[in-house]
């Protein structure tokens, strides 16, 4: 019997005890000394090892946590992300430090050229950035730092800065991004999604020749196991559409990879109903922006769920068909505040039944189905557990009345980020440390959590803090 079987025949037969909760102070002192040691004097690195720039997504949750340390550094971190926002409205997915050596992490500059190759779509002269993108959390993350300290952010003219940017990003995602036709955004890359090697991109990747080993470097073996990381044939697939994506001068919707995603789409949907709040903070309508977000809800259901498995799915737009993976970002839609009672019911049901075990066999909601043939507990995003991730679902259940599964599971992120000193990801079984240490996103969140758990009314309308 191999190591995965083994450790499912022990864990399935005995339900896991969650932890009581951690020791509060000494929690909040070492994640706040992380992201410390993370901090540039602009923005927050994921990882000082393995991720020494600055990256999106991670930078919107970063903020997320900063905000109950000091509200003026979860400013300064959205700021400084959206200071590298491109003329044609997306964020990049990664805005590059200059003083880093560029064999630190690969793909570096000098494969992306953002400067020559993102001319013609605006990519800033100034600072060197990615030409992906990553889930669209920023007008969400702005949204409750701003509630973090409002007269500070009405002082500073917080909201005023960058409203115009999230606004223009939302712009890019819905229209330049909605390959498909039906309104969604697709992704073009699985970097872009955040879950970067998921089974659920296996088969529109496979269309994808890979790029010659010899022809790129991977740093991140550095740092990591390989049998943990992605494939080598994989990260060829993922440079080759980068390539190709670059090549092309970064413009939309002519490569092979194009994904209409559920949680990037949810995530976008969140952010839209945070983007119609801080208008009406800002003495603008934002019922248009309310509206949107609720019909963008209805075709996320329409195009993506599957009442029979009782999740969503990704979608294939070359082929138009869904993708028959169980990936956690099926699961994710749960964050929003207008989903239907029946959707909810039944994302709860599958959240916590054999497939991803919450309040049974796992210690967090793995990344990929358990019973899934391509589940590796250890491999990136193919089956580990991440701390963004449990989170989300952590809100969702909390926005949707289920207090007890929020609570249970908030206590387990919080016993699990202080066990595996705020791992990367771990072992959704066993809670085992996987990936870097000291990750900035952990950090963050397990502060957000610490701090913001007794103002959580679980309100059906969302507006939690």
């Amino acid at each position: 019997m191999d190591r995965t079987a083994q450790l499912t025949s022990h864990v399935r037969t005995r339900p896991f005890v969650y932890e009581p909760d951690v020791t509060t102070h000494s929690l909040h002192v070492r994640a706040a000394r992380v992201l410390e040691a993370n901090w540039t004097g602009t923005s927050t690195v994921p990882s000082r090892s393995l991720y020494p720039h600055q990256w999106s997504w991670d930078s919107a949750f970063i903020a997320i946590g900063l905000r109950h340390l000091s509200p003026l550094r979860a400013q300064t971190e959205l700021e400084t992300l959206l200071d590298a926002q491109w003329g044609d409205g997306r964020i990049p997915h990664i805005v590059f430090n200059p003083s880093v050596p560029l064999d630190a992490y690969f793909p570096s500059p000098d494969f992306w050229r953002s400067s020559t190759a993102g001319r013609a779509a605006g990519a800033p002269r100034t600072v060197q950035t990615s030409g992906i993108v990553q889930p669209p959390v920023h007008a969400l993350a702005a949204w409750l730092v701003h509630q973090a300290d409002p007269g500070l952010s009405r002082a500073r003219g917080f909201l005023t800065r960058v409203y115009p940017h999230l606004a223009a990003w939302h712009r890019y995602l819905l229209h330049r991004r909605d390959l498909g036709g039906a309104g969604l955004a697709s992704v073009v890359h699985p970097w872009e999604q955040g879950m970067d090697n998921s089974p659920c991109w296996d088969t529109p990747l496979s269309r994808i020749t890979p790029a010659p080993a010899r022809s790129f470097r991977r740093a991140d073996l550095d740092h990591g196991s390989p049998a943990d990381r992605p494939t080598d044939l994989d990260y060829g697939r993922y440079v080759r559409l980068a390539t190709d994506y670059r090549d092309g001068e970064y413009a939309d919707g002519a490569g092979e990879f194009a994904v209409e995603d559920p949680s990037f789409n949810a995530l976008l949907i969140a952010s839209e109903h945070a983007l119609a709040r801080i208008a009406q903070e800002l003495g603008a309508p934002g019922t248009a922006r309310h509206t949107r977000a609720e019909r963008l809800t209805a075709t996320l259901i329409d195009r993506l769920w599957d009442p029979a498995e009782g999740m969503f799915f990704c979608r294939d737009v070359r082929t138009g068909r869904l993708v028959p993976e169980r990936g956690v970002s099926g699961l994710i839609p749960l964050v929003l505040p207008t989903l239907p009672r029946d959707v909810v019911t039944a994302l709860v049901r599958t959240t916590a039944s054999k497939h991803f075990g919450l309040g049974g066999a796992t210690r967090l909601v793995p990344s990929y189905d358990l019973l899934g043939e391509a589940f590796d507990p250890h491999r990136y995003w193919r089956g580990p557990a991440w701390f963004n991730t449990n989170w989300l679902l952590e809100r969702g259940l909390r926005t949707h009345g289920e207090r007890g599964r929020a609570a249970a599971l908030r206590r387990a992120v919080l016993h699990l980020a202080d066990t595996s000193d705020f791992a990367e990801y771990v072992d959704p079984y066993t809670g085992e440390a996987c990936g870097a240490t000291g990750f900035g996103w952990t950090a963050a969140l397990s502060l957000d959590l610490l701090h913001s758990a007794t103002t959580h009314t679980g309100s059906k309308g969302g507006d939690r803090e």
